[in-house]
């Protein structure tokens, strides 16, 4: 009999992924991008066959990815090692060399839509107009290229086109929580939601005729419902509210004449149908407990694109209207059984002020345990952490640690005012729920106060960094990955069109001083006394990477133990397979290491 020896963690380190798909009109070809060979390409299926082939080579993730009605061709956005200056090309359904349509180097281009005919490219970019977008519509044909809004005040982009191509709406976005939308129709334009002082935003823009738009907002509201404006009487109404449940996305079908809503409010998601000949309302049945992404065939086939707490980024199609769901990808953790992996525990608890914060704690199994707890504060940080796949927590969880992940104030899928609660206060409340769910974990048995870790990405980074600087008691061991380290030159260094948001999202240089002088990371380098990892993309648009230079160069000046890992071919983020192996590896690494010595260095 052979007996196969029990999987290493590094089983973890080679699960492949799903990250974005589009399927051809006729059905017959399935297009995602996916790191198959160790780098993100755009592969195929000839559905209902699932062996996948090749069709791009230059080992870049896309952006986004449509296919054009017409069958003739794919449009996908390619960036350059993860700087995030998406250029348009059009790919072939055979793949090979694909053919650039908009480019500009240097210069971020976004994808609104492509008309029926395949002909007319409509798109905003940061080329002319960096901060607040120029949105044109391109001929395919002839070359010819139309100016259709320059965006003022805000960051400006068309986000749907009516079927006629006589309207379009674009959203004005001034911030993560306050965006407004407008029908265009010729020289006119008009607002979506009625005049109101109170910021909501407008998000999912859906034609259903050349005269009906729905689309999700919560104006007047906390959570998020659909709306519909009609463009013949300039009416705005209120077509479905949940209870508890944010609608997060909006999809129609015109040959069953429903709307495919996505609801959450925590951590998983909920699939219905909204029908628009009466207004039924059908739950549906998801495949996953997150979904990622939503496409309607014209058929009215259903393909997702989703993930589970133990699997990665998966394809499923439903040909029944979600009764039942086939697998068309089939992602797992190789070598690893579906046992043998974690699903997580919801907590709730109760903030340093009463507020209710919901947590995920993901329990290292028994016979691995090691009895340490690592707090992962998530990045955003008007985001949250889900019932969803990391390979990096799995691999962390195999190796003996548990994991604690709040979805702190300032999280979303709990409402708007819960969302903006970070707003002007990166540093205080979100901080305090992390530590008072510390104390909760310590006081209820789920962690011991001596074996608690810290790690954290992006503004989970940057947590990190504030929460070692001033609760250095609390971890043996702390890793930043990309997180910026003071909130001045943070400000200074975004992308320009994140400029305008900045005031409201985290404050003003000079109003706001003492306040981002006491929240910035930087300010507590005194703190800063447990060894340190820190991970930074040399590329990343986002957190420069003057963010972590700067503090681990003050760390070491400090006599400080720092080990910094810099990754030339990466953004914010690792689309790389070997660059991933690399870092979950050494963190593992760092981890076992500093718990072995049981002590921090000072």
């Amino acid at each position: 009999m052979i007996n196969f020896a029990k999987p290493g963690v590094e089983q973890f380190f080679q699960t492949l992924t799903v990250s974005n798909f589009t399927v051809s009109p006729d059905e017959k070809q399935l297009v995602f991008g996916t790191n198959l060979n160790g780098h993100f390409n755009l592969w195929a299926m000839d559905l209902p066959n699932q062996f996948p082939y090749p069709l791009t080579f230059n080992n870049q993730s896309a952006a986004f990815l449509s296919y054009a009605k017409t069958g003739e061709f794919i449009i996908a956005g390619f960036d350059h090692d993860g700087d995030e200056n998406a250029q348009i090309y059009a790919v072939s359904p055979q793949g090979g060399t694909f053919y650039p349509l908009r480019q500009h180097e240097g210069e971020r281009h976004f994808f609104s839509h492509l008309s029926a005919d395949g002909k007319r490219l409509y798109y905003p970019t940061t080329f002319g107009n960096t901060t607040y977008f120029n949105n044109y519509v391109y001929n395919i044909e002839t070359g010819e290229e139309k100016l259709l809004l320059k965006g003022e005040e805000a960051p400006t982009f068309i986000d749907a086109v009516s079927p006629n191509e006589e309207s379009f709406v674009a959203i004005k976005q001034y911030g993560n929580t306050h965006s407004v939308a407008y029908a265009h129709i010729g020289e006119e334009k008009f607002l979506l939601t009625p005049e109101t002082t109170e910021q909501h935003t407008v998000t999912g823009i859906s034609y259903t005729s050349d005269s009906e738009i729905y689309f999700l907002t919560e104006y007047n509201a906390d959570l998020t419902y659909l709306a519909k404006f009609n463009l013949a009487t300039k009416e705005f109404s209120i077509e479905l509210q949940l209870d508890k449940e944010d609608l997060i996305e909006i999809t129609y079908s015109k040959k069953n004449n429903s709307l495919y809503l996505i609801g959450s409010y925590g951590v998983e998601d909920r699939l219905y149908e909204y029908k628009l000949e009466n207004g039924e309302l059908n739950a549906l049945k998801a495949p996953t407990t997150v979904i990622d992404k939503l496409v309607v065939a014209s058929s009215g086939n259903l393909y997702v694109l989703g993930r589970n707490a133990t699997t990665p980024g998966n394809i499923f199609i439903s040909k029944n209207k979600g009764t039942t769901w086939e697998e068309l990808t089939h992602y797992r953790v190789p070598g690893v059984s579906q046992e043998e992996l974690v699903v997580p525990e919801v907590l709730t608890y109760p903030s340093f002020d009463g507020m209710e914060i919901e947590a995920l704690f993901f329990r290292a199994k028994a016979e691995n345990a090691n009895g340490y707890v690592i707090l992962w504060p998530h990045g955003g940080p008007q985001a949250l952490e889900r019932k969803t796949f990391r390979s990096m927590f799995q691999s962390l969880i195999y190796s003996g640690y548990s994991i604690f992940a709040p979805n702190f104030r300032g999280s979303t899928n709990y409402g708007l005012k819960f969302s903006k609660m970070v707003e002007g206060d990166w540093g205080h409340g979100p901080r305090l729920d992390n530590i008072q769910g510390l104390e909760w974990l310590i006081e209820n048995g789920y962690a011991d106060r001596e074996k608690i870790l810290l790690l954290g990405g992006s503004y989970g980074g940057y947590m990190a960094l504030l929460l070692h600087g001033r609760h250095a008691e609390y971890f043996k061991a702390v890793v930043d990955i990309f997180g910026p380290s003071d909130l001045f030159s943070f400000i200074e260094s975004v992308p320009e069109f994140w400029k305008p948001y900045m005031e409201q999202w985290v404050g003003d240089p000079v109003k706001d001083k003492e306040r981002l002088t006491k929240d910035s990371p930087i300010t507590y380098l005194d703190g800063m006394t447990k060894p340190m990892l820190v991970i930074q993309g040399a590329n990343d648009p986002r957190v420069v990477q003057k963010e972590s230079d700067q503090i681990v160069a003050a760390l070491k000046e400090k006599g400080r133990q720092v080990e910094y890992i810099v990754l030339e071919d990466e953004g914010h983020g690792f689309s790389k397979k070997q660059n991933e192996i690399l870092v979950y590896g050494k963190i593992i690494e760092f981890f076992n290491q500093h718990i072995a010595e049981g002590k921090p260095v000072v």
